[in-house]
């Protein structure tokens, strides 16, 4: 797959944040107090005050990596029932999980070697069964019979069995362009650095994968206005505004497509191609609980493709040390046209031994 390729870059990004979290044990993600009644889910808190930057807003700015949450699944698996919280027993088996992954990048470094314990990492993640928190059984809706026909023609390398002749049997990921939105804002297993940036009348949402950075515009409350429909883009036209001390984005005019989406989350549907239609928009709120703490909560609606909208939350927390390397995917990458003529290799190679077949049978 084409992200074989990003091997190289991804690895140095992945050792020097682990370094900076350190290996001798991760630390869990900040998050809100759990609360006795492991089924609900309290409203995210806004009594926290901000620094201001400069010219008077809330100051958001600075190094936010999602990936201590990397290996929180997407989707609530059943085992977990109604509840969006772990009990102190699931939680533990959890801290073990991450020690183990700690054991496996300590060996590789006395080893003398760099393997997947060093660009697969896990951690204790928190206590929450998932990143979902609507739905409340914490799993995506259903799709439409519209999103059931667009996920069946999604052509996508993820996809299992599938033939490929040319670049548009690969999504846009494969092909080095973007994760697209609102999976560029979602954890992975690598490459999950976030930074913020603020200026007068801006904000810039910096990702370290492909180096999307999402430039919104802030507006008064009540005054978002969108670009002309008819102009769709990747990461959608996102405008922002202020509730109180909680940035909160719009986004609409998302690029369209049969396999725009691959949200390639930990516990996302399984092929991870998600079609998208001219009608998805998003909301987004960035609230601060401390000077190094944010919630973020992402509620992403497209009724042509799902029955209901979906909400998720993720904990942002501050690393400063964290940093971002060059993102090298396309240069030297051989992946595509190694599937396109490996694919007609051997569909060339069963055409003439099905012929051999038939004279013979002749």
């Amino acid at each position: 797959m084409t992200r074989i390729s990003k091997f190289r870059t991804v690895l140095a990004s992945a050792t020097v944040a682990a370094v900076a979290i350190g290996v001798a044990g991760l630390a869990p993600a900040a998050a809100q107090p759990v609360p006795e009644d492991l089924t609900t889910m309290p409203p995210v808190p806004t009594s926290y005050q901000p620094g201001k930057t400069p010219w008077g807003d809330p100051d958001l700015r600075g190094t936010w990596p999602i990936d201590n949450i990397a290996s929180l699944f997407l989707q609530r698996s059943p085992q977990h029932g109604d509840r969006f919280w772990l009990t102190e027993e699931e939680y533990q088996q959890r801290l073990a999980q991450a020690a183990g992954s700690d054991e496996r990048y300590a060996a590789e470094d006395q080893a003398g070697r760099i393997g997947m314990g060093h660009w697969v990492e896990s951690d204790a993640s928190g206590r929450r069964t998932s990143l979902l928190v609507d739905p409340a059984d914490g799993r995506l809706p259903a799709f439409t019979d519209y999103g059931k026909n667009m996920m069946a023609i999604g052509r996508s390398s993820w996809v299992a069995g599938q033939t490929y002749d040319w670049t548009t049997d690969f999504d846009n990921w494969d092909r080095c362009i973007t994760r697209a939105f609102p999976a560029s804002m979602l954890p992975f297993r690598y490459n999950n650095g976030i930074r913020v940036y603020q200026a007068p009348g801006f904000v810039v949402i910096d990702l370290e994968m492909i180096h999307d950075s999402r430039v919104i515009p802030i507006v008064k409350k009540g005054e978002v206005k969108h670009n002309d429909g008819r102009v769709k883009e990747w990461m959608g036209d996102s405008v922002g505004y202020w509730d109180g001390n909680t940035l909160v984005i719009e986004t609409d005019n998302i690029m369209p497509g049969g396999s725009p989406l691959n949200m390639a989350t930990m516990g996302a549907p399984p092929n991870n191609v998600i079609p998208t239609s001219d009608e998805a928009k998003a909301i987004e709120r960035l609230t601060m609980q401390g000077p190094d703490h944010i919630i973020y909560e992402l509620t992403y609606s497209d009724p042509k493709v799902w029955t209901k909208p979906w909400t998720a939350r993720l904990d942002w927390t501050r690393n400063e040390e964290y940093e971002f390397f060059e993102y090298a995917c396309h240069e030297g990458n051989v992946q595509v046209r190694n599937y396109i003529t490996s694919s007609r290799s051997l569909r060339g190679t069963e055409a003439a031994m099905k012929e051999g077949e038939e004279s013979a049978a002749n």
